[in-house]
């Protein structure tokens, strides 16, 4: 779509020999385009707008800033801190602030000749509106594309986890590798998850689409569950690794059936509504049936020798026919059952599981200080910008607003993905700098400059978000058959170019460590705080759960959600961490640990959660209520020791309450019924003595390791 916003008032306006006016519609509809991003209609057609609204403005003013160099260079610096400042809205805030800060910088490269400033402002404005006239009518022609698209990516997402897990299931050799891999992938899915749940739930019905969004909305579930079974159901490998040790058959059967459910989700996403071409479910019934009989034939060959290893293998078939059947009812519902209109979502509960961006003024206040992330970036961006054009200008280079288009597009908040960027821009652009120049000795023809120029522009847009080192590459190309349509001495032109990336990327990774830098260990504590504080709160919700029985209310569930996103928050803030220089690693190896025992504190709640729902379970004891509080109170203790700075000031492990597994109470379900009859309501009731039982005293081992570990760390 960017590439006809683009091109439709370039080639207008040469026809009708206005290029003036195509070029300012053309770069209004390209500056406004970043907002164009998965989510709800109505959040992305008004960030579009003020992206439009933005971009004139700052154009306007850009327009008269005609001072000498000494008075421009601050000036510069202000706007580009105010513009960068507007990300303290939240994602989509920030992706118009990136809309501005791109006209900011343009505005130096583009000065009109048969345009006042206003009217080149206002049709900069008109071009962000036919942008998105585009957007809208694209959503209207197809209303499905974004919900399918994101869908298609969640089920290979949702692939690529259980493969992962099937891997693990293997030998040990890249374990840790394979585990911190699988946090990355968990991050993924919980992020596409709040994409998903905000289009579902949020988005209004027409008429014609209520029963395609209620099946969509019962897939997106399906995907939440297996995600949240695959973490309820963790796999104890050193155990799993005794066992396969001795009978090995067991990794190639397991992995065969693992890997072939995530094929046939990667399947669906390939041929998204088209059933006739999902896979059948017999290949995973025979995949089933082989791990059956190889249990059964293990349970006869070892009787009672082996019980444990035969709980856990029949414990992770158990698991995996679950996934199985979810993988069902996906496939059921893609393949068009008739369910009527019904409207499965309650709008007051729905709002409740959605996340809404706080647009307080007072917002900006509370973020105007050094503590907040936002504001040092907003700084260190303003201060790079202001280096790079003072650098630019002194040398007299041909296009210095290259050097400040690197930095605004290079620089991020974070140290990782700056680099990761910086290294991208380099290559992409030597790459695209070299290729660039073949083309240019081979061809001579400007209309195939033309032509070659647009492609590229499609490919480098198309690129830019999965895969930016190629991105850089067609915007490199781009560039350069534009510029060999207009100017003869383009291998000039190719030169600067790669000169003044070169000086960007270098100047943006060089603030990054010495311009307020914003490193992993001064924000890990205050993410390693919402995510106990949101297993507290889930745990909280279970207990309640447990005692009350009855239906899950939505406090519930929201309070699961929150606890599964606070989690993947923490897991990414750790990735950054371990992104960043060895030096500034502070602690890695006990905060590593530390998101461990979190991830699996989260798994063994979601364990118990699932038991408890989906078995009937006895009256709660006085017992088990006080287990709770114990584990309540280590968590109480994690969170107190976390506010204090020092290690020193928190609370020993006998003020904590880490008292040994013996002095707690052991638990019995209140009221079984023993007689001489043991009948199938004694054997569950016992079963279920010994599972709640177990949980709470893993839980409690736990909080107890977390409170251990963080009274250890000293945060800053």
């Amino acid at each position: 779509m960017i590439a006809i916003a683009v091109t439709v008032p370039i080639l207008l306006s040469i026809r009708w020999g206005h290029l003036e006016i195509g070029l300012a519609l053309c770069f209004g509809a390209f500056w406004s385009s970043p907002s164009d991003v998965s989510g709800n209609f109505r959040h992305k057609k008004y960030g579009i707008l003020f992206s439009a609204v933005l971009v004139m403005l700052v154009s306007f003013i850009g327009g008269y800033l005609k001072f000498e160099t000494w008075l421009l260079i601050p000036v510069l610096g202000l706007l580009t801190f105010a513009i960068a400042f507007i990300s303290v809205y939240g994602f989509r805030a920030s992706l118009i602030s990136f809309s501005g800060l791109l006209a900011l910088v343009l505005s130096f490269a583009h000065e009109s000749k048969e345009l006042e400033i206003y009217e080149y402002a206002l049709l900069i404005g008109a071009g962000g509106l036919w942008y998105l006239f585009l957007a809208v009518l694209w959503y209207r022609i197809n209303p499905k594309a974004q919900t399918e698209e994101l869908l298609g990516e969640t089920y290979r997402l949702t692939a690529e986890f259980l493969e992962t897990r099937g891997k693990l299931v293997g030998p040990k050799k890249d374990r840790l590798e394979l585990q911190s891999h699988l946090y990355e992938i968990q991050s993924k899915l919980i992020e596409h998850h709040e994409t998903l749940r905000e289009i579902l739930l949020l988005s209004r019905k027409s008429s014609g689409r209520s029963s395609y969004q209620a099946k969509r909305l019962l897939i997106f579930v399906e995907l939440i569950d297996m995600l949240e079974t695959a973490i309820a159901n963790p796999v104890n490998y050193d155990k799993m690794d005794a066992l396969f040790g001795d009978h090995p058959e067991f990794i190639e059967s397991f992995q065969n059936l693992i890997f072939e459910m995530a094929s046939q989700l990667r399947t669906i996403a390939e041929v998204g509504t088209d059933h006739s071409k999902f896979p059948k479910n017999s290949k995973l019934g025979l995949c089933f049936e082989k791990v059956q009989l190889e249990i059964a034939n293990f349970r006869k060959e070892t009787g009672t020798e082996d019980y444990e290893g035969f709980l856990m293998l029949q414990n992770l078939l158990q698991y995996l026919e679950k996934q199985f059947e979810k993988l069902k009812k996906i496939k059921w519902l893609l393949g068009n059952p008739d369910m009527g209109t019904v409207d499965l979502v309650d709008q007051t509960s729905a709002k409740r599981f959605i996340v809404a961006q706080d647009y307080d003024p007072k917002l900006l206040l509370s973020n105007f200080s050094f503590r907040s992330t936002i504001f040092r970036h907003s700084l260190r961006l303003s201060v790079t910008v202001m280096i790079g054009y003072a650098l630019g200008n002194f040398f007299d280079f041909q296009n210095p607003y290259w050097i400040l288009l690197t930095i605004i597009v290079i620089m991020r908040p974070s140290y990782g993905l700056t680099k990761s960027r910086t290294k991208d821009r380099i290559i992409g652009t030597l790459l695209g700098g070299a290729i660039a120049t073949g083309f240019v000795f081979l061809i001579q023809n400007p209309y195939v400059f033309g032509a070659l120029g647009v492609v590229s522009l499609v490919i480098a847009f198309s690129m830019v978000q999965k895969n930016y080192r190629a991105g850089a590459t067609f915007i490199t190309l781009t560039v350069v058959f534009v510029y060999a349509i207009i100017r003869p001495d383009v291998i000039t032109v190719i030169q600067f170019r790669v000169l003044d990336t070169l000086i960007g990327a270098g100047l943006s990774f060089v603030a990054m460590l010495w311009i307020l830098p914003a490193w992993g260990f001064m924000e890990i504590r205050e993410q390693i705080e919402n995510s106990v504080k949101a297993n507290k709160g889930f745990l909280a919700q279970i207990a309640r759960y447990y005692e009350q029985k009855g239906k899950v209310t939505t406090t519930y569930k929201v309070s699961r959600k929150e606890a599964f996103v606070e989690t993947s928050n923490l897991s990414s803030a750790f990735q950054r961490m371990a992104q960043e220089p060895v030096s500034k690693q502070k602690n890695l190896d006990k905060i590593y640990e530390l998101v461990v025992l979190n991830h699996t504190f989260l798994s063994s709640l979601a364990s118990f959660s699932t038991y408890i729902q989906n078995n009937p379970t006895t009256e709660a004891s006085l017992k088990f209520k006080n287990f709770i509080a114990e584990i309540d109170k280590n968590l109480e203790q994690v969170l107190f020791a976390l506010k204090e700075s020092s290690s020193d000031q928190g609370p020993s492990p006998r003020e904590s309450g880490q008292f040994s597994k013996e002095q707690l109470p052991t638990f019995v379900p209140k009221n079984i019924e023993l007689s001489s009859k043991v009948d199938v309501k004694l054997e569950r009731q016992l079963q279920e003595a010994h599972l709640v039982t177990e949980q709470l005293h893993w839980l409690f081992s736990l909080s107890g390791k977390m409170l251990r570990l963080v009274s250890k760390i000293e945060f800053e």
